[in-house]
């Protein structure tokens, strides 16, 4: 029996782990409940994304769940206390655990997520289970991965006084979805974005972020967004997030690019220290050495055949 399956069965009620949950209002009918800025740790319950709900007047539109079931269940309380407006969507950004886990507590309600992310919350589910349970201890009590109910594609969505515009957009994962809120302004970008934290990457394709960095700087150069919601780091306006994840980006890419030329080893790289620009950032030095370790591979096998040729 895997260790999620027996906690499920021993797991005694969770409800003394509490997570503080407080939104704030950030527009008009428009909440965000803040993360920690940090990487997933016992110290702050695996609390970590910024979740998300938007009370349209005819019904609630929930924007993630996070990393557990106790974390579902107290950000809907959080929600009920604000609103006596009826749940009509719940959106799971991409397939990460952090965006889905919750959903035990949205049981009764639509749970959607673009075809691609639920293909890879089935499939993954139960490693993000083991991972989390082992990181996050308590916290996780209860938690059983259920990934969301119904796919969803790029549309746009009437509900009540807001129009939200739903886009697939790729590179963070293969299934990135995004929300614009026509009414106010609002980018809920997910993990496209980063804001003053290092990037996590075990699904990525930097080639196809950057793409869509691009896009969503478009967005914002057009005035069509006012304020970015991104799944990890402070609420913005303007493109600083967009901004910071790019110039991450680029300077990996680069660094693995030119070591991998210059015949350096992963040890060699694990010990190049960050730019000063980057230096205070959250999840720093552990996300670029989990990054490194993914990627850099790639580029020795690249160099290598470029070499061979």
């Amino acid at each position: 029996m895997v260790p999620w399956m027996l906690a499920l069965w021993a797991a005694p009620a969770h409800a003394q782990l509490d997570h503080g949950l407080r939104p704030r209002q950030i527009a008009e009918h428009t909440w965000v409940i803040e993360g920690a800025v940090a990487d997933f740790s016992r110290a702050n319950g695996c609390n970590i994304i910024n979740t998300a709900f938007i009370a349209t007047g005819e019904g609630v539109v929930v924007v993630n769940t996070g990393p557990s079931r106790g974390y579902g269940e107290q950000q809907r309380r959080a929600i009920e206390r604000l609103t006596r407006e009826p749940v009509r969507h719940v959106f799971n950004l991409n397939l990460h655990p952090d965006y889905f886990f919750g959903n035990q507590a949205w049981a009764d309600r639509p749970t959607q997520a673009l075809a691609g992310s639920i293909a890879g919350m089935r499939a993954e589910g139960a490693a993000y289970a083991d991972n989390l349970y082992r990181l996050c201890g308590d916290w996780m009590k209860g938690t059983e991965p259920t990934p969301a109910r119904e796919a969803v594609e790029s549309q746009t969505l009437r509900l009540g006084t807001h129009t939200l515009e739903l886009r697939r957009l790729s590179g963070h994962t293969g299934d990135d979805l995004v929300l614009i809120d026509r009414r106010t302004g609002v980018l809920f970008a997910g993990g496209l974005v980063f804001a003053e934290r290092v990037p996590t990457t075990p699904h990525a394709d930097p080639a196809a972020w950057l793409a869509s960095l691009d896009t969503l700087a478009q967005w914002l150069a057009a005035d069509e967004v006012r304020q970015v919601v991104p799944s990890h780091g402070p609420v913005h306006s303007g493109p600083v997030g967009v901004q910071q994840t790019r110039d991450w980006l680029r300077w990996l890419t680069t660094l693995m690019q030119d070591s991998a030329e210059q015949g350096l080893d992963l040890s060699e790289l694990l010990r190049t220290p960050v730019p000063a620009r980057f230096a205070g950032w959250a999840a720093q030095p552990a996300e670029l050495h989990r990054s490194l370790a993914q990627w850099y591979p790639q580029y020795e096998q690249r160099a290598l055949d470029s070499r061979s040729r």
